[in-house]
Parts: C-alpha cells; sequence; structure tokens
C-alpha cells in the first residue's frame, strides 16, 4: 500500500477524533443498532476490512491523476445515487429481467461515467475482505475521495450501507434535478427527499467541478444576455454559442463545456463567484441568483467564504449520504456492484 495513503488516512482519523470526539461510538442519520453493535455509523471497518478507506482513497487518487473529470463523475455517481431510494448502490446495477435500471434514465444516460472506477475498487476490496464493503459505501468514500483530491474538504463517511436488490428508471427519471429547473422545482426535488434549501445550494456546489454537454444548457444561447439577469456576460454567452453551434462541437449538442470555466478541475467556491457574475452554464445554476432571495443570499455568503461553503458542503454531504440508508435483510453486501447476488 502506498505510504503517503497510509499515512494521510492515519492522520485524518486523528483529525476527525479531535473534532468529532463522540462520532466513533454514535450511529448516523437513519441508523440502526442490533445487540448493541452499530450497523450504520462511523469507523464501522475498522475490524472487519482496516484496508478498506486507504483502497479506495488510492484507487480514486490513481483514476483522478490519470483523469481530473473523473473527480467530478464519481461525486456525480453518488449524487445521482442517494436521490433514487437513498445512497444504496442502485445507479450501478444493469438492467435485469426483474427490472430496467437507472442507466439509462434521462438524467443518466450517455452522462454518467466512473463506473469501471468503482468496479475496479470493489474487485480490489473483495480480494481483501470478501463481501463486507457495500457498493454504496464505495459511492459515498469515493465521493469525500474526490473531493478532497481536487483541493475540497474532508469528512468521515459514515458506512454500514447494504446494496439494493432493485433499481427504478423510473424514479430517477423523476427524482433528480434536471439541468432547466426552477428554483422552486429543484426545491421540491431536495425536499421530496428529506433536503432543504440550504443543502440544494451548498451541494449545488458540486458544480465546481467537471463538464456539461450543449443540450444540457441550450436554454443558455438563445441570446446574448440573459434578460433574468442583468449581470450575464455577453461574451461568456457568445463562447458558449461558438462551442456548440459548430466549433468543436460539430451542432450536434455533444459538445461539452466546463462548468467552471475559471477553475475547472478544482473544488473551491468559484462556483458561487461565477454565479454573481452570470456565468452558471447550466440554468438550474444561474437561478440560484435569478430566481430567489434566499438562494442568492446563500450564493453571495458561499462567493465571499470558501470555508462556510465548505463547512455546509460538508455537513450537507453527510445528510445526503445518510438517505434511505438500508440496513439489515433490507439489502446485501453485493459481491459485483452490476448485478445483485
Amino acid at each position: 500500500m502506498n505510504k503517503f495513503v497510509v499515512q494521510f488516512l492515519l492522520l485524518l482519523n486523528l483529525v476527525m477524533i479531535l473534532l468529532f470526539p463522540n462520532a466513533l461510538s454514535e450511529s448516523g442519520y437513519g441508523g440502526d443498532e442490533t445487540g448493541g453493535v452499530i450497523i450504520f455509523g462511523f469507523n464501522v471497518y475498522k475490524d472487519s476490512c482496516p484496508e478498506a478507506e486507504a483502497i479506495v482513497f488510492s484507487s480514486v487518487q490513481e483514476a483522478v491523476m490519470e483523469d481530473p473529470r473523473m473527480a467530478a463523475s464519481l461525486l456525480r455517481l453518488h449524487f445521482h445515487d442517494c436521490f433514487v431510494n437513498g445512497c444504496d448502490g442502485s445507479v450501478l446495477l444493469d438492467d435485469t429481467d426483474n427490472f430496467v435500471g437507472e442507466k439509462t434514465a434521462p438524467p443518466n444516460l450517455n452522462s454518467l461515467r466512473g463506473f469501471e472506477v468503482i468496479e475496479g475498487i470493489k474487485s480490489e476490496l473483495e480480494a481483501f475482505c470478501p463481501e463486507t464493503i457495500s457498493c454504496a459505501d464505495i459511492l459515498a468514500i469515493a465521493a469525500r475521495d474526490s473531493v478532497l483530491l481536487s483541493g475540497g474538504p474532508s469528512w468521515e463517511v459514515q458506512v454500514g450501507r447494504k446494496d439494493s436488490l432493485t433499481a427504478s428508471k423510473t424514479l430517477a427519471s423523476n427524482n433528480i434535478p434536471g439541468p432547466n429547473s426552477t428554483v422552486s422545482l429543484l426545491l421540491s426535488k431536495f425536499q421530496n427527499v428529506g433536503l432543504d434549501l440550504k443543502d440544494m445550494v451548498a451541494l449545488s456546489g458540486a458544480h465546481t467541478m467537471g463538464k456539461a454537454r450543449c443540450s444540457s444548457f441550450s436554454g443558455r444561447l438563445q441570446n446574448s444576455g440573459d434578460p433574468n439577469n442583468p449581470l450575464a456576460s455577453s461574451a461568456f454567452i457568445q463562447s458558449l454559442q461558438q462551442l456548440c453551434s459548430g466549433s468543436g462541437g460539430g451542432g450536434s449538442g455533444a459538445a461539452l463545456a466546463q462548468l467552471d470555466l475559471v477553475t475547472p478541475a478544482t473544488f473551491d467556491n468559484q462556483y458561487y463567484v461565477n454565479l454573481i457574475s452570470g456565468e452558471g452554464l447550466l440554468p438550474s445554476d444561474q437561478v440560484l441568483v435569478t430566481g430567489d432571495d434566499q438562494t442568492r443570499e446563500l450564493v453571495e455568503t458561499y462567493a465571499q467564504d470558501t470555508f462556510a461553503f465548505f463547512e455546509d458542503f460538508q455537513a450537507s454531504m453527510l445528510r445526503m449520504g445518510g438517505l434511505g440508508v438500508k440496513t439489515g435483510a433490507s439489502g446485501e453486501i453485493r459481491r459485483n456492484c452490476r448485478t445483485v447476488n
């Protein structure tokens, strides 16, 4: 195992123990206890698979070094998993005779990526600790590591989730917030899964990394300025029009644009600075400034205070990571993330 990885995890654990001294003895959001043994919480695998987090970190580090965009892709996988029946690894399942999986749902089709990274991590974990670490937990840990490796904050991930026995294309189509959503529609999607307005604005900050297809932000291309936002940059809109109309894009809507042109591979608060300047790529991002006073206030706070953003993002990731957790007989530990056992 890479010496740097082991030292990093030891330091991370020490910091978390100092900051959250009670965390290792408390179950998490939605967790429960059986016979006094915590089955969803912190440090669950310290005896059964102490190498788990080091293995995940090493694999994510390798993937991100090879392709910096992979950090955003792995973070997005966790988001899209948690918004459909909770964080249960359902997004990873292939279609079967019994159900149509979530990979072909409109928000995911030709969009989600990083499946092979998760599968590689699972294969390595099965060699070290057979049938111990769930695919849902791998997604949660990999999301945290992706943020950290991109310059963002770290947090102790709650683990002990079980993997789902099924998936739902219908729920994936309906539950996941779309790129052209209004503030009210975005908020309803978040509230439907148990998150609030502050979570919505903080978690939207994940768009400080990654790319989006022209087809997902076509609403931003209709004119050289956004009539709903007098601060919108004409030069920014015109650059998008050029990208998506042909030079580099072929006019197909498949061309990719950076969600954050300034620091595209860094997890920081530049996303919020961009929104205030009218340079949010997705309509659903820009409406956080133009569509609601409460969301705009939070955007302005995060644009001015990186620490405030990082702190709220960590808290919201923990809340999201605790959605719909399956424990006990309600799920399983898959041997292969693509199929139920």
